[in-house]
This record gives C-alpha cells, sequence and structure tokens, in this order.
C-alpha cells in the first residue's frame, strides 16, 4: 500500500513558482487563469502495514518533517 501527499501553500502566502509560471504561460498565449498555484507531491510505499498504521506513520511525516506548518497545508490518501 501506498499513501499520497498532496502539499500546498495555505491561502493568502506569496507562491512565486506559482505567479511566475502563471505569467510565462500568459506570455506564451494561455490566457485565462485567475491565479496559480504550485505544490509538492509526495508518495510513500508500505510493507506488511496496516491502513491505520499507514495512515498514522503519514501523518506524523508530514507533521514532523514534510510540512511547514506556518506556510503550508497538506491532505493524503491511501491507496491499495
Amino acid at each position: 500500500m501506498k499513501s499520497k501527499i498532496y502539499i500546498k501553500y495555505k491561502d493568502g502566502i506569496l507562491d512565486p513558482q506559482g505567479a511566475v509560471t502563471q505569467k510565462a504561460l500568459e506570455s506564451i498565449g494561455v490566457k485565462g487563469i485567475e491565479s496559480m498555484t504550485i505544490g509538492k507531491f509526495v508518495e510513500i510505499k508500505f510493507k506488511n502495514k496496516t491502513k491505520e498504521k499507514i495512515n498514522n506513520l503519514t501523518k506524523e511525516s508530514c507533521e514532523k518533517l514534510l510540512v511547514n506548518p506556518n506556510t503550508e497545508t497538506f491532505k493524503f490518501e491511501i491507496e491499495e
């Protein structure tokens, strides 16, 4: 089984990479994008763990290292 973690900036936090990418798209003719944010995607594979244990390990990993709680939020899903 594995967990898929999606990390992004909290609302109101400046995302310079998203802003630069949005402007680049506009400069090559891609119009109509109101705003853009760019986040991170992390996938963790587990061996011989229960879904509950994977849930706990994923949450602990995010809270202790992967996510900056001052500027980022996260959500995750567990897949078989």
